[in-house]
């Protein structure tokens, strides 16, 4: 069995079980952490960091974890509303009066967390999405896809950009900024939005599916897409420019240590470790449903809530390639599964083996 470092509770063993077993299946890296009552229960790590120079996966190594950032920027959204300086009801426009174009005032801020907007698209080359100014000034004058409200489409890199600016608008500070300085820094969690040099040693880089290369695209989640729409590869992932924007639907950098700490805020009614993010009302928000039915880009069935996907009891979201955050309020507890492997969607279930791990676990404690 594959060696695995850390630490955990012995009630939960079969997370780096389950860990352990991805890498003896090939896997070249990765963390797991299961947090309850905002304290670890599990936080374990393994495999490779670089798996050509046989670099370990240490402690504190970062990955990208592509569209779970959009659970910081989310809830870095819901801390401002819980603050009443975020009106989610208020039209987008109330905060950039420039997106009200081509018949865009009536758009809510609701509509941008629940990917229900109808601006699901970016269909400019990757290389502009690392100049903020460009692409919301693009994204403000684009016409909805659909009436706003009445369907949704998964918005897999406009979303962060979206939801970004209007935070931007009200606070002065870009995501990454506020997300640093509101969420990161309190809770002392080794996740960023915009990676700057000094944390690129520690980088473990997307190693592709087996037969894939770098061109590897992440097209599954494209169904109803355009034909021109930004076509995003490995290889754009694992450079540096992208890891210096601030894409805040897909360019964050953590482990699953940071993660799930951040996350616990979610599960714990707001407040982790003493830190209090926001109030339990302000929590309850992210599990208001904004749209029940088959998503029209990824052609599933999804329910939407502000900011993070609905399943049964639990709202999270997964990111291409396999890593995932989970949230459970009623077990008071945040799950997180952090890879450099990227494996087929159609053919991984890594991340939902471990959130069934991580509930064996919690029955040994009563929960």
């Amino acid at each position: 069995m594959a060696d695995i470092q850390g630490s955990y509770d012995d009630l939960f063993t079969a997370v780096p079980n389950a860990l352990a077993a991805y890498l003896d299946a090939g896997d070249v890296g990765g963390s797991a952490a299961v947090f309850v009552d905002g304290e670890p229960v599990v936080d374990v790590w393994g495999g490779l960091a670089d798996a050509e120079r046989g670099v370990p996966w240490e402690r504190d190594t970062l990955t990208g974890v592509w569209s779970v950032t959009k659970t910081m920027t989310a809830l870095s959204a819901l801390i401002l509303a819980d603050r009443g300086e975020l009106d989610v009801d208020a039209p987008v426009a109330r905060y950039w009066p420039e997106f009200a174009a081509e018949g865009k005032e009536k758009v809510l801020v609701r509509h941008l967390l629940g990917h229900t907007a109808g601006l699901p698209d970016y269909d400019g080359p990757v290389e502009d999405l690392y100049d903020w100014s460009a692409v919301t000034a693009r994204l403000a004058a684009l016409a909805p896809q659909w009436e706003p409200g009445t369907d949704a489409g998964y918005h897999s890199l406009t979303q962060g950009f979206l939801v970004g600016e209007v935070l931007r608008r009200i606070t002065g500070r870009t995501v990454g900024e506020f997300f640093a300085e509101e969420v990161a820094g309190p809770l002392g969690a080794d996740f960023h939005i915009g990676l700057s040099a000094e944390h690129d040693h520690r980088v473990a880089l997307a190693v592709p599916p087996p037969g894939h290369d770098e061109t590897y695209t992440a097209s599954a989640a494209a169904k109803e897409s355009p034909a021109g729409a930004t076509a995003l590869r490995v290889r754009d992932g694992n450079g540096i420019p992208w890891r210096r924007a601030q894409i805040p639907a897909g360019s964050g950098y953590g482990n699953a240590r940071s993660v799930a700490l951040v996350q616990s805020a979610m599960a714990c009614g707001g407040t982790v470790g003493g830190t209090r993010l926001l109030s339990p009302e302000g929590c309850a928000r992210a599990w208001e449903e904004q749209f029940s039915g088959v998503d029209r880009i990824l052609g599933t069935p999804i329910s939407w809530g502000l900011g993070y996907g609905r399943f049964g009891t639990t709202y999270g979201w997964g990111g291409w390639g396999g890593s995932l955050v989970m949230v459970d309020p009623g077990a008071r507890m945040a799950v997180a599964f952090v890879t450099n492997q990227m494996r087929e969607p159609a053919e991984d279930q890594r991340g939902l083996e471990l959130v069934m791990a991580a509930y064996e676990g919690v029955q040994g404690l009563g929960g």
